[in-house]
Formats: C-alpha cells, sequence, structure tokens
C-alpha cells in the first residue's frame, strides 16, 4: 500500500467519522460518497456526485445527494468552491493552512503558503473569527491566452 492509498483510507475514515458524529448511520451509500471523494483528483460538481450514485443506487434522488454534500461542507470534511458552473467539492487538504489558486479553465488548484488573513485590516472587533477561506482565480500557464 503506498502513501497515496494510505492518504485515501485516512480521508474515507475522516469523512465517516464525520458522518458518525452527527448522528448518521453509516450505509453503504454513505461509504460510497466517502469514497468517492477520498479518490476523487479533482473537484466534483453535485451533478458529477448524482451520476456517480446513481449508477449504484438507482433510487438515490439529487436532493439528497445535494443535502448531504452541503452537510458533509458544514462539517468542515469537504470543502467548497464556486467556480464558473457553480459549487463545487472537494475533500478537504490535510496537511496543514494554506489557500489555492484556481485556473478557471481546467480547475487546475495549486496552494500557497502565505496566509493573507493576519493583514487584513478593519475587520469589527467584536467579530470572532473561527475559519477563512481564501482562494484566488485565474488561468494556470497551460490556459493562459499566449500574448
Amino acid at each position: 500500500m503506498g502513501a497515496h492509498s494510505h492518504e485515501t483510507q485516512d480521508t474515507i475514515k475522516e469523512i465517516i467519522a464525520a458522518m458518525a458524529n452527527k448522528g448518521w448511520r453509516i450505509t453503504d451509500q454513505r461509504r460510497s460518497l466517502a469514497t468517492l471523494f477520498a479518490e476523487a483528483t479533482g473537484y466534483l460538481s453535485p451533478k458529477d456526485v448524482y451520476e456517480y450514485m446513481r449508477q449504484k443506487y438507482p433510487g438515490v434522488s439529487f436532493d439528497t445527494v445535494y443535502r448531504n454534500l452541503r452537510l458533509l461542507s458544514e462539517m468542515g470534511v469537504l470543502e467548497q468552491f464556486y467556480l464558473n458552473e457553480g459549487v463545487k467539492f472537494r475533500a478537504r487538504c490535510h496537511s496543514h493552512h494554506h489557500h489555492h489558486l484556481i485556473c478557471l479553465q481546467c480547475e487546475k488548484t495549486v496552494s500557497f503558503e502565505f496566509c493573507p488573513m493576519k493583514d487584513v485590516p478593519h475587520l469589527p472587533e467584536n467579530f470572532q473569527v473561527v475559519n477563512h477561506r481564501f482562494e484566488i482565480f485565474g488561468y494556470c500557464s497551460d490556459c493562459s491566452p499566449k500574448a
């Protein structure tokens, strides 16, 4: 078992643990959802997830899939990004705190370590920040129009 498959197993365990902590029954369907995100390399739209789930569970509804994605995102195990065609999801990055540059065309994501949060001026003093995300959208070198 390589490092990648070990990471995949950890991600599956983390997503399932989050579901269990919320009192969700761990069904085959939810296990499949966790596995899909653990193995995915890019972002998945609710429609992508629905199409995948429908293959294995023909009775599943789009609303159920979408509700699960939203709840998993609220639990912090999925990250939610707003890209061109709308919202997309992926498993949370684990390693450490970082932010992303995201290509609007191919959706390639590049992490960067600098966190601009400490330089954000004039936040209301009575506001307690518990989390933040910072994404920069543009075009990677493969997709940017050549001058």
